[in-house]
């Protein structure tokens, strides 16, 4: 097994003190994300025999004792997943994910959207209360709302969505030909006549989006509250901006996100139009014994509280991260062998985390706290 050092990035909708906080330093600025894995956009590292390297390295050096014969048969010899700690403090872009088919045409055209050739199923496990949009509302909702602005520029888009055209209603706001900013000063002041939370997080959105009239997306999307260890998957074609909270999220191994609004990160209206599934919902995961398995193969996740001894199965590669109080990591003393316990023992704190290969064999944590494990679904 290997102690992992993670990458953390800095995105400006980050938090100052959800990451810092749980690992027990100060923070310099907004912290977004912990990447724990081995994507070439920001790989774990770790150290063998004095020598740091990544993970993505260690795998490479040996991919069927780091995956799995199992893993490799399925995914090749690459991690097929990507767990992150995610601090969200303000709302993320508008965004959505390809299929597999369309990851693998847009990279083999070159198309500067897709980074990767696979598709990035996500999966967000919520640590403290975590809210997001995901998914659209039934378009005669979204135009009743919408027209209860009362804003005279909107009309086109009630117009779309009176018509059942709910993202012929997005390609309006996301590509409006007038001044964005005259048109979302009318829907904040709009909003502020009506005393309800969605048109208060419209208000929200417009003091940090003033020329972006995707501010109305609320109006439009289904907005979901996810309690401490309440987890929601996204699949293909799910347009979704997560608002606040603070989770473990996990996803294939990819970073593919196609964005049209609320960012200042480069867009592609046209081709997040294209890829969107305008019936595509989100899907609550409800944990099967610590299990949150969701509907793709690329990945599961276990919430584990340990106690005196939980073990964990060989044959697959897992990174398991510590996220409240304490967690010691070690193979389970053979019962042929107690005499001589195993040779690998690391006690994990809060934020710190080891990257357990295939070869390892069963694994038993123990103690105190909580730690969430991932895994891909293979055998």
């Amino acid at each position: 097994m290997d102690l992992l050092t993670n990458p953390i990035k800095d995105y400006a909708w980050g938090s100052r003190t959800a990451i810092a906080g749980l690992t027990g330093r100060p923070a310099s600025g907004p912290e977004a994300e912990m990447w724990l894995g081995a994507h070439p956009s920001g790989p774990s590292r770790l150290t063998r025999d004095g020598s740091e390297l990544t993970l993505a390295d260690a795998i490479a050096a040996d991919p069927v004792g780091a995956l799995g014969q199992p893993s490799v048969d399925r995914f090749g010899e690459r991690l097929p997943y990507l767990m992150k700690l995610i601090a969200v403090d303000r709302p993320l872009s508008l965004q959505v994910h390809p299929t597999p088919e369309q990851a693998a045409d847009g990279f083999a055209r070159g198309d500067v959207n897709y980074s990767d050739p696979w598709a990035k199923p996500e999966m967000i496990c919520a640590l403290t209360r975590f809210s997001g949009l995901a998914g659209f509302r039934a378009a005669d909702q979204a135009a009743m709302l919408v027209e209860r602005l009362h804003v005279e520029a909107l009309k086109p888009v009630v117009t779309q969505l009176s018509r059942g055209d709910v993202l012929g209603a997005l390609r309006v706001l996301l590509a409006w030909p007038g001044s964005r900013r005259e048109v979302v000063e009318s829907i904040v002041w709009a909003a502020g006549a009506v005393h309800q939370p969605d048109y208060e997080l419209v208000r929200r959105l417009a003091r940090q989006y003033p020329e972006d009239p995707a501010v109305l997306a609320p109006l439009l999307m289904r907005r979901h509250e996810l309690a401490p260890g309440e987890a929601l998957y996204l699949g293909a074609g799910v347009l979704h901006c997560y608002l606040d909270g603070f989770g473990v999220e996990i996803m294939a191994g990819s970073d593919n996100v196609l964005r049209a609004g609320l960012t200042s990160k480069p867009i592609d209206v046209d081709e997040l139009l294209r890829i969107t599934v305008v019936e595509a919902q989100p899907l609550p995961i409800t944990p099967v014994e610590g299990a949150y398995v969701p509907p793709c193969p690329e990945f599961l996740l276990r919430r584990i509280v340990p106690g005196q001894g939980h073990v964990l199965d060989g044959s697959v590669p897992r990174i398991v991260v510590c996220t409240e109080g304490t967690v010691e990591v070690g193979s389970p003393i053979a019962s042929h062998d107690r005499a001589n316990p195993s040779h690998d023992q690391v006690k994990l704190h809060p934020g710190e985390s080891v990257f357990l290969p295939a070869s390892d064999g069963p694994i038993r944590l123990s103690g105190d706290g909580t730690a969430f494990s991932a895994e891909p679904q293979v055998g």
